[in-house]
């Protein structure tokens, strides 16, 4: 589904501040694969992430989804492939429009607009029924702005706007850094049932290394704009925080590269 070819990035080349971001990084999605991708702060995981979608442009290297040449396209044309969902809860959603009104846009991504009624009875039901799936009351406050919604209910939102239309790649970028631990995990949850449910391909990045570990069915470690471990299978499913924590430091050859947030979330 996603095919990442020695992708290299560097940020302000030439400066005091130049930074090599991504180093000829190779990467292989299949259909349905759900990868959480974990590393200390610089070890170029939202940059992996905004190349694929479309934020910044590779020095060098392709990406390809499903079968078709990305590399130079666009981010707002790329984005009728793409769910994605921000670590900053307010970004995913339109704040002075109604619940109903961001459900409509996102019910019509990647299709084309007409003149007729914006929501339409037929889909009021639909949003209503998948509004229930989230078991936060908003099926009854559909006509409520997103702006009166708490943090983690607008995430969830977030979420279900994402998957609402079936993405060929489903993006999360931290999207649970920002909750609360019992609303993170709520939100997690979702995203594991919308994920089984469209066996959606998914790209996850995460700080915290349980999470890790117990969502998807392949884990990658970067580490200094390389990835420097990717499991799967048993093995992943017989990983423990200890192992991960011990083979990060292994690798990066020093303690100091972890941040606060992998050793305490």
């Amino acid at each position: 589904m996603l095919t990442i070819s020695h992708i290299s990035k560097t940020f302000n080349p030439g400066t005091i501040t130049e930074k090599k971001a991504l180093k000829d990084i190779s990467l292989t999605l299949n259909d349905g694969d759900f990868v959480t991708v974990i590393g200390g702060n610089g070890a170029g995981k939202s940059t992996l992430l905004n190349h694929i979608a479309g934020v910044y442009m590779p020095d060098s290297g392709s990406i390809e989804l499903d079968g078709e040449d990305i590399t130079n396209v666009k981010e707002h044309v790329r984005a009728k492939y793409l769910g994605r969902v921000f670590q900053d809860p307010m970004l995913g959603t339109a704040a002075t429009m109604e619940i109903e009104e961001n459900l409509a846009l996102a019910y019509r991504r990647g299709h084309k607009r007409g003149l007729g009624w914006g929501v339409t009875a037929a889909e009021k039901k639909i949003y209503k029924e998948q509004l229930s799936l989230l078991e936060l009351g908003l099926e009854d406050r559909m006509n409520a702005k997103v702006g009166l919604l708490s943090g983690g209910q607008r995430q969830a939102l977030t979420l279900l706007m994402a998957t609402l239309q079936k993405p060929k790649l489903l993006l999360l970028d931290e999207h649970t850094a920002a909750l609360d631990p019992k609303t993170a995990h709520k939100v997690l949850e979702l995203t594991k049932y919308f994920v089984e449910r469209d066996n959606l391909t998914t790209f996850m990045v995460t700080h915290n290394m349980s999470n890790a570990i117990q969502y998807g069915n392949r884990l990658i470690m970067m580490l200094d704009g390389h990835i420097v471990y990717d499991v799967s299978g048993e093995e992943k499913k017989n990983l423990k925080v200890a192992d991960l924590l011990a083979k990060f430091q292994t690798i990066s050859g020093e303690e100091s590269t972890l941040s606060d947030r992998m050793l305490f979330s």
